[in-house]
């Protein structure tokens, strides 16, 4: 069986899609270190020892902020992961979230195989985001959501 770096069922943008289709044709991670800026148009904010920090090239709708961490290295399930890599993540996002004065949001991170966690992934190389919702975009009683596990739905809000 094929490996699959990447889920296009997922991608929520026309723009985004374009750039995905490449990717599938190529075959490799847009995340490995050696792929990222071949795709990826936003600045490098910071990199770490374990994570690559920047904003997300196609942000969710109706929200303000949307940090990116990439892991440097390949893998798609946390058990994989360096536990101070948890560390570095935390240090990052209280970094930004105090330099970008965001009052509150949600930290998410998927991983493992479809349709478990990783729902909604559109690429398999662990990430993970910071977000902050733009109150003022939503509906009075709309909830900002991000998803995960199995679902009839696509994507998040």
């Amino acid at each position: 069986m094929e490996k699959k770096f990447i889920n296009v069922e997922h991608v929520r943008r026309e723009d985004q899609k374009v750039v995905m289709d490449q990717i599938a044709a190529e075959k490799h991670c847009p995340f490995c270190t050696e792929n990222l800026v071949k795709y990826h148009k936003k600045p490098i904010l910071k990199e770490g020892k374990y994570w690559i920090f920047t904003d997300n090239q196609w942000p969710y709708e109706k929200i303000t902020n949307q940090l990116l961490a990439i892991y440097i290295t390949h893998i798609e399930h946390i058990q994989d992961m360096d536990p101070a890599a948890g560390a570095e993540l935390i240090e990052f996002f209280k970094e930004e979230a105090t330099k970008r004065n965001i009052p509150g949001g949600g930290i998410a991170m998927r991983f493992g195989s479809s349709p478990h966690g990783s729902y909604g992934n559109s690429v398999m190389h662990i990430h993970a985001h910071l977000i902050e919702p733009d109150l003022e975009a939503l509906a009075p009683d709309e909830k900002w959501k991000f998803t995960f596990g199995k679902s009839g739905k696509k994507g998040s809000k």
